[in-house]
């Protein structure tokens, strides 16, 4: 099994504010669709009610510790450590898809991080994404990419792959 943590994340590494994503912008999340549908995904409760519903095509898995928590199409467990034994028999790719808390616990434990950057510094923000240490992490891959009519900053697609010691 492949772990892997999906993120987008701006300059300073904003991810959000108020539980929201700072931005729009439809080709990220057309590369997110792509990238984790058949696969398996993982993420906190508040990140599960952003989005506010499971997403289609793939197993959701949702961290919680509120003991009644249910939705439609979602498995509820109460650790990223239980939401990993979930998932110990996969074949795929599964991805750990937020937010913050969760991001920051699943940095020592992923193999891949797929990163969105967005580049505009966002300082309103209340939601950020961990550094990315050069010592752990190598740079596989990079494209990048304009703004146009649809996606109002310049961004690029970075695939990191964990340093084996």
């Amino acid at each position: 099994m492949i772990t892997s943590i999906i993120v987008a994340a701006s300059k300073n590494n904003a991810i959000g504010k108020n539980n929201e994503l700072l931005w729009h912008m439809p080709a990220d999340l057309k590369f997110f669709r792509k990238t984790t549908s058949g696969h398996t995904v993982i993420m906190g409760r508040k990140t599960f009610e952003s989005v506010g519903e499971a997403l289609p095509k793939r197993r959701n898995i949702v961290i919680t510790r509120q003991a009644n928590f249910q939705a439609d199409n979602i498995e509820v467990v109460n650790s990223l450590e239980e939401a990993l034994a979930a998932c110990e028999h996969e074949k795929e790719e599964i991805f750990i898809v937020g937010g913050a808390q969760i991001y920051e616990q699943a940095m020592s434990l992923t193999d891949r991080i797929y990163l969105t950057r967005i580049n505009h510094d966002f300082q309103d923000a209340d939601t950020f994404f961990p550094e990315i240490n050069d010592e752990e992490w190598q740079l596989e891959e990079v494209e990048h990419h304009e703004s146009d009519e649809k996606n109002p900053y310049d961004y690029s697609f970075y695939l990191y792959s964990k340093v084996k010691n």
